[in-house]
């Protein structure tokens, strides 16, 4: 990381170009920062970082911050970021493999998971097809997905896939809750909802009481 002398060189060489003779001194540093020029003197020799002020002006300036105190070019910082897949992490939904659980709230918090791993999900897939992805994580609670999916897991759901494929595990909203389950559309329109635990009954809706949310693209389990 820049020390604060090192970060004055470089808001002078930004601020330069702007000056008749192209010469900068600290009080046209502490002017632009908005610190009295006593007040620079000080941190200065104490190496003290005005931090707020500092990100202020890469705001108005639309510099990096990164650049500014660690030399990361916006090149470096975009390699970088690609590495990872933010996702939507909803903590306090809980998709029922058991009883019902409660719909989808407002709060979530972002997280982001190596890019690799997104791509587990989807290896017939595209980049681009990838990208356009939404996905939210949520908690799964109950059994009855076991073994394929277990209590305390946190599963991963593609929001754009809610075609039903019988090959395919699906997070639902249903009058009774929200449920990780198998469907299956019924000759007669009905859809079913199928445990891959044996000791639960397959439960069947009429469809009007089923909205497909997503479809499960991949878990990991608690440690």
């Amino acid at each position: 990381m820049n020390g604060f002398s090192e970060i004055i060189e470089k808001i002078k060489d930004v601020i330069s170009n702007e000056t008749e003779s192209g010469r900068v001194f600290d009080k046209d540093v502490a002017n632009e920062l908005g610190i009295s020029q006593a007040t620079f003197a000080t941190m200065k020799k104490r190496g003290a970082v005005p931090y707020k002020e500092l990100m202020e002006f890469c705001a108005r300036r639309k510099l990096s911050i990164n650049w500014l105190f660690f030399d990361q070019s916006a090149g470096m910082l975009v390699e970088e970021t690609e590495k990872f897949f933010r996702v939507k992490y909803f903590s306090s939904v809980r998709a029922s493999a058991g009883g019902g659980a409660e719909g989808f709230g407002e709060e979530f918090e972002t997280i982001t998971i190596d890019r690799k791993l997104v791509k587990s999900f989807f290896p017939n897939e595209n980049e681009n097809e990838i990208n356009s992805k939404e996905i939210d994580a949520i908690n799964v609670d109950g059994e009855s997905m076991e073994p394929t999916i277990k209590n305390g897991s946190i599963v991963f759901v593609d929001k754009t896939k809610r075609e039903i494929r019988k090959d395919g595990i699906f997070v639902v909203s249903t009058p009774g809750g929200l449920f990780i389950k198998r469907l299956n559309r019924k000759v007669d329109g009905t859809i079913e909802l199928i445990s891959d635990n044996e000791l639960y009954s397959p439960e069947v809706l009429s469809p009007d009481e089923v909205t497909i949310v997503g479809k499960v693209v991949g878990g990991v389990e608690r440690l």
